[in-house]
């Protein structure tokens, strides 16, 4: 049985309910939560500002740079840049530090928040912009601002924005202002970037473009290579290591189907075939089944995705051809056993 060398990589995942999360030296982060059971967390000025109060000094402690937040009344949006990579050390303080605060102060007991935070790490050229206008834009999309009334909306980077003399030297929201044309942190350009967030509030064409329906899902905000390049970072399509390890949870399919990608392109280079062999050949080519054979018996790929990537038509059709391959024992064959030695060594 082929093995993926866990130590590293039982470090960085949760395999039971939780989600994929890869910590970065200087990596930035999306970080969202929401009271237990959506309940009002945030519900007077002095809970935003004892939240905001811990915020700070997890930055302060952790060497944070905090580059976005908006707290609404049960949820919170950071977004995060850790030059130490310490995002789950400085997360759990910060909530645990605040959590403790609010039971003493209430007289309270239970818990505050609905579990483990969410995080996605994010590609920084091409998505820190918009997702600092996604986070800014929170209270509008929730339907308690205009964008011109934002401006007074207490509890976000965005205010910060206009009161430029009450920020903390570790909140910089330039990647905002750079993406939004190049401005610069003056009135004229915080008035220009205004004048931006309205045009996008109402504007579901580039809302899409910028991929907002994105921002708070899965484990990762940017382009397919990026991704990639974050699992083989981690071992996670390392060479020689077939088994794909299931990454648990519905939001990480992603993740899996580029683990699956990468063995599939190991297998179609040793077998010297590529695209145009997989749309030209038979849909029970003796190498496809080969391959299917592979995937179904060491990754969780499901038939559809087989199915689909090796033209071999219905999904029902990888079933049928692969339990024939194995009845008639030949995945005992020398040719097949030197092709799956090739892959795994």
């Amino acid at each position: 049985m082929f093995k993926v060398v866990s130590s590293l990589i039982v470090s960085i995942l949760c395999l039971v309910a939780r989600s994929l999360r890869i910590e970065k030296v200087n990596g930035v982060y999306h970080v969202i939560n929401r009271g237990n059971y959506r309940q009002d967390l945030f519900i007077n000025e002095g809970a935003h500002e004892a939240f905001e109060r811990c915020l700070f000094e997890a930055c302060e402690k952790c060497g944070w740079i905090l580059e976005g937040h908006c707290v609404m009344t049960n949820h919170f949006h950071l977004v995060i840049r850790t030059p130490q990579g310490n995002l789950s050390y400085g997360m759990k303080w910060l909530q645990a530090t605040f959590a403790n605060r609010y039971h003493r102060f209430h007289e309270v007991h239970g818990k505050l928040f609905q579990g483990r935070f969410k995080s996605l790490i994010v590609e920084e050229e091409g998505y820190l912009g918009t997702l600092q206008h996604y986070v800014h834009l929170n209270p509008v999309r929730a339907g308690i601002r205009t964008v011109d009334e934002l401006k007074a909306y207490r509890w976000s980077s965005y205010w910060y924005l206009w009161n430029p003399r009450k920020r903390p030297e570790y909140l910089d929201i330039s990647g905002a202002l750079e993406h939004a044309g190049g401005l610069k942190d003056t009135p004229a350009g915080r008035t220009k970037y205004s004048e931006y967030l309205d045009w996008l509030s109402t504007n579901v064409p580039a809302q899409k473009e910028m991929a907002f329906e994105k921002m708070c899902r899965g484990w990762a905000l940017g382009t397919k290579s990026f991704k990639r390049g974050l699992l083989e970072s981690e071992d996670l399509l390392k060479d020689g290591s077939f088994e794909s390890l299931r990454l648990e949870g519905r939001e990480l399919s992603e993740a899996n189907e580029l683990q699956w990608e990468n063995l599939l392109e190991r297998m179609l280079t040793a077998l010297q075939k590529n695209n145009d062999a997989i749309s030209s050949e038979k849909k029970s080519a003796q190498w496809k089944v080969w391959i299917a054979n592979l995937l179904k018996s060491h990754t969780a790929a499901t038939n559809v995705w087989i199915a689909d990537k090796l033209n071999m038509g219905a999904p029902q059709s990888v079933s049928m051809l692969t339990s024939r391959f194995k009845q008639e024992k030949q995945d005992q064959n020398s040719a097949y056993l030197d092709f799956t030695q090739n892959i795994t060594k």
